[in-house]
């Protein structure tokens, strides 16, 4: 596993009314603070990526479709540098997936239907000032392919 990335694998509680599913609690070990919740989401086959923020750590929960999440440890003085971690989430393997700053990151939705992602970060995105960095999600020199592989 990457040096400082968290997974929290995530329980579903059902009822004849629906569903229910923690995300990200102040008392989980991955929390640092709160900036801002949002959802983006994926159609079928789309690739985003790569990113990283320089102060914003991430926190990812699949809560619609199915999401190849994959993480890249480009930080120079890290002991897992180079290192890559590819996690398959959604919603028949809830997971929340901590990202600290630095580490690239990007999903691809790897399913039949659009993808909706929750995403809880430390830092509120700033309009003016944006700490977001981009990596082409092809041309780059990270060691992963978003192709699928079978066998």
């Amino acid at each position: 596993m990457i040096d400082g990335v968290a997974v929290k694998r995530l329980k579903v509680i059902p009822d004849q009314r629906g569903r229910l599913m923690e995300i990200l609690r102040c008392d989980d070990d991955m929390y640092s603070k709160f900036g801002q919740v949002y959802m983006t989401t994926a159609y079928p086959g789309v690739v985003k990526a790569w990113h990283y923020h320089k102060l914003q750590s991430d926190n990812i929960a699949v809560v619609h479709g199915t999401v190849q999440i994959a993480l890249y440890d480009a930080r120079n003085d890290s002991p897992t540098h180079g290192e890559v971690n590819v996690f398959h989430a959604g919603v028949h393997n809830p997971m929340l997936v901590h990202v600290p700053a630095l580490v690239c990151h990007g999903f691809k939705n790897v399913g039949l239907e659009e993808a909706i992602i929750v995403n809880a970060v430390s830092e509120p995105y700033r309009y003016d000032q944006p700490d977001e960095y981009r990596v082409d999600p092809h041309d780059n020199d990270i060691p992963h392919d978003w192709e699928r592989h079978d066998g």
